[in-house]
This record gives C-alpha cells, sequence and structure tokens, in this order.
C-alpha cells in the first residue's frame, strides 16, 4: 500500500475517525436510482477543510488493504491530507446511502455495524506525532461506533497539546445519556468543544440557550467553545467574553452533508495557524456556506482564497488572515 510519508514537520491538525463510502442519490432510494460513489465521512469531511485552510493535516483512520482501501487512499491524498497516519487490514468498509432533495435536506441509509474503521484502537495510535500536532479533532461518531474507538479517541485527547471534540451526536450509534457522559468527560480535556444548538446542547447539556450550553462546557473545562445554530449562525465563547458571527449566505444549496464538519475543520485550522476566534469562525462560516453547494462530503471542497473572498462578500473587507 501506498501512502505519502512526511515526518520533518509537525502536523498542524489531525483528526481520528472513519472514512465511509458515500453514495449519493438525487431520487430517494430504490432499485434502479442512479448513484454516485463518493468518499466522505465527518472525519475525512473535517480533515478535507482543515487542509482546504491551509493546514498541514494527517488523518488517523482504518481502511481495507485492498483495492478498495488503495482507492480510497488516492480520495485522501487528492484532497491534500497526509496518508501516513492511516492504517490498513482486513475487514469490510463503512458504507452509507444519502439522498438530498432539491432543498439539501437528507435521508440516510447506513452499513457500518462491525466495519474495519470501527477497529480503530489505541494500538492506531502514534502519540509523539499526536503530541506534537498543532490541534487533534475527534467527534461523537468515533466515540459510538466501538469501545476500541471510543478508547483512542480518549487516548488521543490525552496526548494532545489542544484537543477538539465535535460531540455530533447520532441516536442511532449510542444513547443520549452515554453520549452526554462522554461530552463531559471529554469537555475537561478540551481546548474546543462545538456542540449544535438546539439539539445537542438541549440533550445532551440539559441547557436552553447557547449561552447556557457554552457556560456548562466552560465550567467543565473547555476553554473555547463554538455552538453551532444552524442557519442562523455561531455562538462564540471564551472564560471572559462571547461572540455571535452570522451564518453566510449559501450561494446554492445541493447537500448540507458536511457542512458541520466543514466549520470544525475550518475553525481549528485557521486557530492553529493563528487566527483570532472571531475570524477563524467567520472563516469558518463561510467554508461551510460553500460546501453545500456540492453533492456529498468532500463533494465541494472550497480553497481557502475562495472562503476568504466569500466571507469578506458579507463581512464588508474586516478579516484579515494569518496565511
Amino acid at each position: 500500500m501506498n501512502t505519502t510519508t512526511q515526518t520533518t514537520d509537525a502536523f498542524d491538525v489531525i483528526v481520528l475517525g472513519e472514512i465511509l463510502l458515500e453514495m449519493a442519490t438525487d431520487a430517494p432510494f430504490g432499485h434502479g436510482v442512479p448513484a454516485q460513489l463518493g468518499v466522505s465521512g465527518d472525519a475525512l469531511n473535517v480533515a478535507a477543510a482543515a487542509a482546504a485552510a491551509g493546514a498541514r493535516v494527517g488523518l488517523v483512520a482504518v481502511l481495507t488493504d485492498d483495492e478498495l482501501g488503495a482507492a480510497i487512499t488516492d480520495r485522501v491524498r487528492d484532497l491534500g491530507i497526509s496518508t501516513e497516519l492511516l492504517r490498513y487490514r482486513p475487514g469490510q468498509q463503512g458504507v452509507y446511502l444519502v439522498h438530498s432533495d432539491p432543498e439539501g435536506q437528507r435521508e440516510f441509509s447506513y452499513a457500518r455495524t462491525g466495519s474495519v474503521g470501527s477497529t480503530l484502537s489505541p494500538a492506531d495510535l502514534d502519540t509523539k506525532i499526536l503530541a506534537a500536532a498543532g490541534a487533534v479533532i475527534a467527534s461523537g461518531i468515533a466515540c459510538a461506533i466501538s469501545p476500541t474507538a471510543s478508547a483512542a479517541v480518549f487516548a488521543a485527547a490525552e496526548a494532545a497539546q489542544r484537543f477538539v471534540y465535535d460531540p455530533n451526536y447520532r441516536p442511532r450509534l449510542t444513547g443520549s445519556e452515554e453520549a452526554a457522559a462522554t461530552l463531559t468527560e471529554l469537555a475537561a480535556r478540551s481546548f474546543l468543544v462545538t456542540p449544535s444548538f438546539p439539539g445537542e446542547t438541549r440533550t445532551l447539556l440539559g441547557t436552553h440557550t447557547p449561552y447556557d450550553a457554552a457556560r456548562a462546557l466552560l465550567s467543565a473545562g473547555t476553554e473555547l467553545v463554538a455552538v453551532t445554530c444552524g442557519a442562523s449562525g455561531v455562538h462564540l465563547q471564551d472564560d471572559t467574553s462571547s461572540w455571535w458571527i452570522d451564518a453566510v449566505p449559501a450561494p446554492v444549496v445541493v447537500d448540507q452533508t458536511g457542512a458541520g464538519d466543514a466549520l470544525v475543520g475550518t475553525l481549528t485550522a485557521r486557530l492553529v495557524l493563528g487566527d483570532s476566534f472571531q475570524d477563524a469562525a467567520g472563516f469558518a462560516a463561510a467554508a461551510a456556506s460553500l460546501v453545500v453547494g456540492g453533492q456529498g462530503g468532500t463533494g465541494l471542497v472550497p480553497a481557502f482564497e475562495q472562503t476568504l473572498a466569500h466571507a469578506r462578500t458579507y463581512t464588508g473587507g474586516e478579516q484579515s488572515s494569518h496565511a
């Protein structure tokens, strides 16, 4: 298996999680419905966004040790992500089907139980590489797909100098009590947490406003919180201040898959690269509004120049970048 080997410099961002094959359709699922094959999964979507935002990115995931794994590796590389941290072994590749209507709403069907990606474990981690990275990102999905993958997330959180956690709560994968306990425990180890309002904040934190959700996470030990509020915007908070970032209008909406992942990846990358919390979040909101114009999780990954121009269109050119 060919991989990209780049060990001379530390990664800006490392992402942990499961890569999935994506079968995207324009019509409801059914026999004979054409589908477009893609490669996605929240970890890959986040990593792609971080790389597009200018970060040097590594991805920790397990793939099948066959032609399919090789094809997925090629896609990872094409997205500007290092393949150095990928692992390979026998198993079944996880798959999901997604149907998006013209308004961008989605219908999902997953075949991931027992996938090779869910065999991720602490043994797949190089803690020295994780510790040297600018930030390490993982999500609640990785914590929910298997006990070993959850253990890998917690090990990565312990090793990272800055750990970023996206709750990404999926009731099909885990119960609310378990997800809430995981969030509370990882919040104490996190540099940044990115819950969504109102679904995750109410279900996992028992709070009813973005401000209260952020305060609960800060009290648990998180340094920064970005509460995503859908089409409204993002509430940012640290221990002393809070800010509101308006959502950036999408030029076109084809498929909302990956929008939240793009926000997390872009926000983390720009923070590591030196942007302020507010500027990084503004770029993240702009990136998220662009990715919905493509089909699938990585169907459209805007270059940072596109994101920067799009952000400036809605901020009067006030945002600056350290790139």
